[in-house]
């Protein structure tokens, strides 16, 4: 299996979200681009390769069982105390569209397995975004 920083990990649970519904929209891509920038545990990282470390998970993607490797590198590579922070971001990325349809909320499901969350915590971060993304 390939090795991938905790960084990358991050950046491939939200690629794969916003893949999920087979149409990775700009409002997906650019909420992508925002959390790298502003996120504190992105410091470091070079923007400037965004695209390439999503080119890679698409890549992997696009394998046989390619969603369950992915799941498997990314559980692998990312520190326990880094598990809830993926969820949150392939929440961040499911609302960017304001809507959350069928095949995302089944991702959020498979991600919180793969990563073995606790399913009140993953209620608690999907009902702060759902009050973040609020409209009139």
């Amino acid at each position: 299996m390939p090795k991938i920083t905790p960084t990358e990990a991050l950046i491939y649970v939200m690629i794969t979200m916003s893949a999920a519904d087979r149409q990775i929209s700009d409002r997906e891509l650019d909420r992508i681009a925002q959390i790298v920038k502003h996120l504190p545990v992105f410091l470091g990282f070079d923007e400037n390769s965004l695209a390439k470390t999503a080119e890679r998970c698409g890549d992997m993607l696009s394998e046989d069982e390619g969603l369950e490797h992915l799941l498997e590198l990314v559980s692998a590579s990312l520190p326990k105390k880094l598990h809830e922070t993926a969820y949150a971001l392939a929440v961040e990325v499911a609302a960017a569209d304001l809507k959350v349809p069928d095949e995302e909320i089944r991702l959020l499901e498979i991600i919180r397995d793969a990563l073995h969350l606790d399913k009140l915590v993953c209620v608690a971060i999907e009902r702060a975004a759902r009050a973040r993304h609020q409209t009139l």
